[in-house]
């Protein structure tokens, strides 16, 4: 394993802050066992009828029961925390935050699920399979920690209907980064001069709390060339010049667009879905943010006219108008160590992870989730049929995408989880 420590990364980052068919079950039961499973809440009603729906199948299939626990983010991040540090767990929980399969792999608080990921390998994004591949401290090696069964990355959201207002059209927004996030500055500028006093041009998560703050700023961060903060080799290069001005740049952006009023007030005190909530009351003319909740979210309440003001796109060009590549996430399934029915938990995400079930469990969720297996969404035509999919899709699965920091060292998942960068937004 790389020689840094997370000691280093921590001291070093706190420094530049400052600055196909299905089949059956693999256990053929003569004796039904149960697996208790803890699940995050939907954004929408659909993603919890998905969930249960599959759980169910599979009860049917195997004889198994799976006891499913069905619990909103944050109560779930400190429920997750509370279990790992008594010692009493789950069979199985996701991973919230997603770092934490990076961290709890580190210090052999997981069970290698190698062999289920091994049974939908060949499907799996690369991105996917390198996420979940994290290092194990104690036995000094790499293995398959979770299980994925999403990809996400971070689109754009722009309600159409406030950039006409303003005077402009969809077409008259620039490609490439920073002029891109300015040209909502003048949106909004616009809309103050129509009194429209109540509106935002930025939705950016300054904030934090959650998973939203760490991704909104690598995006910054890979948008102004410092995707190579951490290497594959586990390197930090914090004194890499490109590197550094990225950071600088990543820190400043957000934060001034916040102090020049672009972006509103609360936004610093935000969890992950109060940018949504902005979003759809239209406090905020465009949100970067992960997954297409914000669209399904008003499909879900049969506000059809609404879905089809809201532009879903993918990321600008950087300044240099080079393409950008997503840093993607994946949802996966952990399995912890002092499971009791570790047998169970593997049969049942052999089960889940089947191209035919995982794409039923994110259809039925009305797409929110975006598979990380590029065939069912190249084979099934639902995935390309409506323009916020297809956005989607384009952007976070079949286009350029990159894994986590912190797959490559897990001090950069403490990072995260102790929203450091973050910590420079605040000063």
């Amino acid at each position: 394993m790389p020689i840094l420590t997370r000691r280093s990364v921590l001291r070093s980052s706190a420094a530049l802050a400052a600055a196909g068919t299905l089949a059956r079950p693999y256990i053929a039961n003569a004796q039904a066992k149960t697996a208790e499973l803890w699940w995050a809440q939907g954004f929408v009603q659909e993603e919890d009828i998905s969930i249960k729906k599959i759980v169910g199948d599979y009860a049917k299939a195997s004889g198994n029961t799976i006891e499913l626990s069905i619990m909103p983010f944050a109560p779930m991040r400190q429920k997750i925390v509370s279990a790992m540090t008594s010692g009493v767990v789950p069979d199985m929980f996701t991973n919230q935050p997603t770092e934490i399969v990076s961290l709890f792999a580190w210090d052999d608080r997981l069970i290698d699920v190698s062999e289920v990921v091994a049974s939908q390998r060949e499907e799996l994004s690369e991105t996917a399979l390198i996420n979940m591949n994290c290092y194990n401290s104690v036995i000094k090696k790499r293995s398959f920690y979770g299980v994925p069964y999403t990809q996400a990355a971070l689109p754009n959201h722009i309600w159409r209907p406030l950039v006409e207002k303003a005077g402009y059209k969809m077409a008259d927004i620039p490609k490439t980064w920073d002029a891109f996030y300015d040209f909502f500055k003048e949106v909004q500028k616009k809309l103050r001069d129509q009194r429209v006093r109540n509106v935002y041009g930025l939705g950016l998560n300054v904030t934090t709390n959650g998973n939203d703050p760490n991704a909104v700023f690598n995006y910054f961060l890979t948008a102004y060339g410092g995707q190579d903060l951490v290497t594959k080799d586990g390197k930090l290069h914090a004194d890499d010049p490109k590197v550094k001005e990225a950071v600088i740049k990543a820190l400043t952006y957000p934060t001034t667009a916040y102090k020049e009023g672009f972006v509103p007030p609360g936004a610093i005190n935000w969890n992950d879905a109060d940018d949504n909530n902005a979003f759809h009351a239209k406090q905020i003319v465009m949100d970067l943010d992960g997954t297409i909740s914000t669209e399904v979210a008003v499909l879900s309440q049969g506000k059809k006219e609404d879905y089809d003001d809201i532009v879903t796109m993918g990321l600008a060009l950087s300044n240099e108008g080079k393409p950008v590549p997503s840093p993607a996430a994946n949802a996966c399934v952990l399995i912890p160590k002092g499971a009791k029915n570790v047998e169970v938990s593997k049969d049942f995400l052999k089960y889940f992870i089947q191209p035919k079930v995982n794409n039923e469990l994110l259809k039925t969720g009305l797409g929110r989730g975006i598979p990380c297996m590029p065939s069912i969404v190249k084979d099934d035509p639902w995935w390309s049929a409506d323009p916020h999919r297809k956005a989607y899709v384009e952007q976070g699965l079949l286009g350029p995408t990159l894994p986590q920091f912190w797959v490559f060292n897990p001090a950069y998942a403490q990072v995260q989880n102790e929203h450091s960068f973050m910590q420079g937004w605040m000063d």
